[in-house]
């Protein structure tokens, strides 16, 4: 999405933290009542089995366990008893993803960059505009951190650290730097080597109240795919331009307009049909097409999550390293009305913990 399409978007979406009660869905579709406020003093911690995906530029550091929902293989999931409505309101039958990403001639990247620092960087603290939803411990942000769209942006202005000594994941929306007092929208922490989710209807750095960095295709792991022949393998944040007053596991947080059911809730995840042709998508012979394949792999097998409002079918990807202008084009080129919604809450192992398991009738890919 745009600049200004993008902030628009998500500032109405921060209003609607104290406007709209907030509804949470699980599998039996009942209401669960917002968890007390109390501030985390750091982000949890609790045994994790390996990672499958890894950051990149912080390889010791897992992208979240390997059994994260980010990670699962959703390709025998059950299609949503919702989908085709879901679908039908992000105008799916006439609208083509949309690559949030790629070069700008004569100006900062398009996406999101995000920062590998270690625990040497200096933590400050920041003023936030939602305080009370925010950790309020030091960040390691500064003068020399890359932020959405270039220092002197407007829009969402996120700004993501990894702290590749701790593999501690730190998000920011809004963030400003002054060496007079920095401040932000809202801020969030995790412990990349942990499941644990954020409280139940607190928000992050995204409305859905998720990770932002797990969720952003990366062009190096594009290269890497390509070369190795290995898929890449993790979902991928999207957004859709009217969403429900609910959300749904793994998502933590709603900024919907309408509680109505046709509208998809955010944490919502869609994969590209088993259906659709990966294979005469493009000629290997045309540049970059057998990048496009693999992340056309990506989207039958880990697909996306619906992770904020903005416009629709507009799927998230990091600014570095840089995507070459012939890729970016070739995305342009997936039909949504090629994905479906699946029904993900079989794989909930608990509300407060991002793991997911297989079982008996709840395959993993």
């Amino acid at each position: 999405m745009t600049t200004m399409q993008n902030s628009r978007s998500h500032r109405i979406a921060r209003r609607a933290i104290l406007a709209v009660p907030v509804v949470f869905l699980a599998a039996c579709s009942t209401v669960v009542a917002p968890v007390a406020q109390v501030r985390p003093a750091a982000p949890a911690t609790e045994a994790a089995p390996a990672a499958g995906t890894t950051v990149p530029g912080a390889r010791r550091c897992p992208m979240f366990p390997a059994n994260n929902v980010w990670n699962t293989d959703i390709s025998q999931l059950p299609v949503s008893k919702r989908s085709a409505e879901w679908l039908r309101s992000m105008a799916s039958a006439s609208t083509y993803l949309h690559p949030d990403f790629g070069p700008d001639q004569g100006g900062y990247p398009y996406g999101i960059p995000y920062n590998v620092v270690t625990n040497s960087h200096p933590g400050i603290r920041l003023k936030f505009e939602y305080a009370t939803e925010s950790y309020r411990g030091l960040y390691p942000f500064g003068s020399d951190t890359r932020i959405e769209g270039g220092k002197n942006a407007g829009g969402d202005r996120h700004a993501i650290m990894v702290d590749s000594s701790t593999c501690t994941l730190y998000e920011l929306w809004d963030a400003r730097y002054s060496p007079r007092g920095s401040t932000a929208g809202s801020g969030a922490v995790w412990n990349l080597k942990s499941n644990a989710l954020r409280p139940a209807s607190w928000t992050s750095a995204d409305a859905a109240g998720l990770p932002i960095l797990p969720g952003l295709l990366n062009f190096s792991q594009v290269r890497a795919a390509v070369k190795t022949g290995r898929p890449i393998t993790h979902a991928i944040r999207f957004t859709a331009q009217t969403t429900q007053s609910a959300y749904i596991w793994p998502a933590r947080h709603e900024a919907g307009s309408s509680p109505d059911r046709t509208l998809p809730p955010m944490g919502a995840r869609f994969r590209l049909k088993a259906s659709f042709s990966v294979a005469r998508y493009c000629r290997n012979s045309e540049p970059y097409c057998k990048d496009a394949k693999a992340v056309l792999t990506e989207m039958q097998h880990y697909g996306l999550i619906l992770a904020d409002n903005g416009s629709n079918w507009f799927f998230g990807g990091s600014a570095f390293p840089q995507w070459p202008d012939a890729l970016v084009s070739l995305l342009k080129g997936i039909p949504a009305s090629a994905f479906q919604a699946v029904n993900e809450s079989c794989l909930m192992v608990h509300r407060n913990s991002g793991e997911a398991m297989a079982k008996p009738g709840c395959p993993v890919g």
